[in-house]
């Protein structure tokens, strides 16, 4: 475990793939994660869109208390429940953005904050096949149907015929429909 855990740490899971145009250094964190070594999430970030990548932050943040009586101990054990309580197996990443230790009546504690972080190459975070695992009793579109775009209205036929593109088009749309 690294020695510390604090404010703006990026946690990415083990194996997720990422391009050669976007190393740095890591440690192992916990079981199936390691730690970026020096970057913060806004560093990281960076990168990652000099690489032509997208590294997404979601919304909904996720807590842990501990007691103990050394600090950075009880960091790794709130961030160790973090990880064990993700609800989403989908996010490859993990940003703390609070460590606040304090005390009450004595006894000290200390609540971890964070949010889950998600880098790939697609800017769109739910692609088709994703929404295909939902099943067709959920969603209503299915792969290769019309899109609905109007000649003179959308993206031109020549982007939608870029690898893709219209996959991810389709995504944004079902996504749509899922969403009314």
């Amino acid at each position: 475990m690294p020695d510390t855990i604090k404010t703006g740490t990026i946690l990415i899971k083990d194996g997720t793939f990422l391009p050669d145009a976007l190393r740095f250094e890591s440690e192992p964190c916990a079981t199936g994660w390691r730690l970026v070594k020096n970057l913060d999430g806004y560093g990281l970030g960076r990168k990652v869109h000099e690489a032509a990548w997208t590294f997404f932050y979601l919304a909904g943040e996720i807590k842990a208390t501990i007691c103990g009586f050394d600090v950075q101990k009880t960091v790794h054990r709130a961030v160790k429940r973090i990880l064990a309580n993700l609800k989403s197996e989908k996010f490859n990443g993990l940003e703390i953005t609070q460590v606040a230790p304090k005390r009450f009546l004595g006894v000290r504690y200390v609540t971890v904050s964070a949010h889950s972080r998600h880098v790939q190459e697609s800017a769109f975070l739910l692609r088709v096949k994703d929404l295909q695992e939902l099943g067709p009793s959920r969603i209503e579109c299915r792969p290769n149907e019309s899109i609905g775009l109007a000649r003179g209205k959308g993206l031109p036929e020549e982007t939608l015929r870029q690898p893709g593109v219209a996959n991810d088009l389709e995504a944004v749309i079902c996504l749509k429909e899922v969403l009314k």
